[in-house]
């Protein structure tokens, strides 16, 4: 596609930056299906043609999130009005986060392709499947907030992300490495931390997304002073 047809496409548009604000939504929605149903596959030992064919959801955010900066770049780049330059940064930041969801997700599935077997969290572990119900009750969360640009939650999924996330995993994978844990065997020995860092990596991201909507914008990804 031409310059020319790109900027012709601009003049027939609405308004690019909300095309793009909806598109972001529509990636953030389709990362929490992928996760939602990577978990599920974790837990049933789904077949490796069924995991194989969920990975490639991952392409579909990729596309989502090339699309969202194609759009937010364009805007601005014949567009007078910089007042709106601030939410298309934001919007930038934002969409990088949920690319990594996609990703971390893409990792569990790898994951559950090596190990075959069905992995339930309770079983091996019980602070494993606190973990697991944290992140996947803070990325519907996440999603929430994000939609319905609910501040107050957003402002509460930041205060508690240490204590009810962080720490778990870090406790979990601290418990792996010293042995106080028994595993069954060295499979189990391996899943389990790797699958807690991935669930701790996920859950910073679900973080930072929360930063987009609470922080100024030199303090997204990072503690507010």
């Amino acid at each position: 596609m031409s310059i020319f047809k790109d900027i012709v496409s601009i003049w027939k548009s609405e308004d690019l930056l909300s095309q793009a604000w909806d598109e972001s939504r529509e990636m953030m929605a389709l990362s929490e299906d992928m996760f939602s149903s990577a978990i599920k596959y974790l837990r049933r030992g789904a077949k490796i043609k069924k995991l194989k064919k969920l990975k490639k959801e991952d392409k579909k955010i990729n596309e989502f999130q090339q699309n969202v900066r194609k759009k937010v770049v364009t805007h601005f780049s014949v567009s007078k009005n910089i007042d709106s330059l601030p939410n298309g940064l934001v919007l930038l930041n934002m969409i990088i986060d949920v690319e990594r969801l996609g990703d971390y997700t893409k990792n569990i599935l790898d994951m559950a392709i090596y190990y075959p077997e069905a992995l339930v969290s309770e079983e091996l572990l019980p602070e494993l499947n606190t973990l697991e119900n944290e992140v996947m009750s803070r990325f519907q969360k996440t999603c929430e907030s994000v939609g319905r640009q609910d501040i107050v939650l957003a402002e509460h999924l930041l205060k508690t992300h240490q204590e009810s996330l962080a720490t778990v995993s870090d406790d979990i994978v601290h418990n792996c490495i010293s042995g106080t844990i028994d595993f069954k065997n060295n499979k189990q020995a391996t899943v389990v931390p790797l699958y807690a860092r991935y669930l701790k990596r996920i859950g910073s991201h679900l973080k930072n997304i929360s930063t987009t909507m609470v922080n100024p914008y030199e303090y997204i990804g990072y503690k507010k002073p």
